[in-house]
């Protein structure tokens, strides 16, 4: 098991290099986070780590095979959390974890939802809607649409975005308990705490001139 390899990446906005010549490698059970200030790229180079934007140059493999979002082996092995989801709005947090775990074939899926509810700190708001949930009630079940789901990578953007200080300190467990698994990560952060926690090694980035 290789991990995640990123080689001599490149990507361009409106004929702009955004990221040039940028490598690193996440190994299995361990975590690499992207610093840099906004507008640096670090969303981008998430983008580009799982399909969903496309590298002008340069390769990325997971576990030795070229990533491409459209390969549903690849799919199956990347979760991630990159944008604010839209929730639907007549299902309550225990359904949609629920829905995700079936869809992603878990043989048990009311004991995973049941002991992830109890992980991410919902357990007490299980049966409430998305629009009554705090926002760092919501984050959390955002964050838990990815745990809920298999996966070799997971793949987070400021995931500590809206949680309180004993949040991001249950975040830091949590993905410590992820790397344990065997779980690569890469993630981006302004959380100083976080990334000491978590992270084994750093890539920073600096917008290009």
């Amino acid at each position: 098991m290789t991990g995640l390899v990123v080689e001599d990446l490149r990507h361009l906005y409106a004929d702009r290099a955004v990221i040039d010549g940028l490598s690193f490698t996440v190994e299995p059970g361990t975590a690499v986070a992207l610093l840099g200030p906004n507008g640096a790229g670090k969303t981008t180079v998430l983008r580009c780590v799982v399909g969903s934007a496309e590298p002008a140059e340069g390769t990325i493999t997971l576990n030795g095979v070229a990533v491409d979002e459209r390969d549903p082996a690849i799919r199956r092995e990347v979760a991630t959390l990159l944008d604010d989801l839209d929730f639907f709005p007549d299902l309550s947090a225990a359904e949609h974890l629920d829905l995700l775990a079936r869809a992603h074939g878990n043989g048990d899926p009311e004991a995973l939802v049941d002991e992830l509810l109890v992980d991410v700190g919902l357990a007490a708001a299980a049966n409430q809607l998305p629009g009554s949930l705090s926002s760092g009630q919501r984050r959390r079940l955002a964050l838990a649409t990815a745990f809920v789901r298999p996966r070799s990578l997971l793949v987070l953007d400021e995931p500590e975005q809206r949680l309180d200080t004993a949040g991001v300190r249950w975040l830091g467990e949590r993905l410590i308990a992820e790397k344990e698994s065997g779980t690569a990560i890469l993630f981006a952060s302004h959380d100083p705490e976080l990334v000491e926690i978590v992270a084994d090694s750093t890539v920073t980035l600096d917008p290009l001139p």
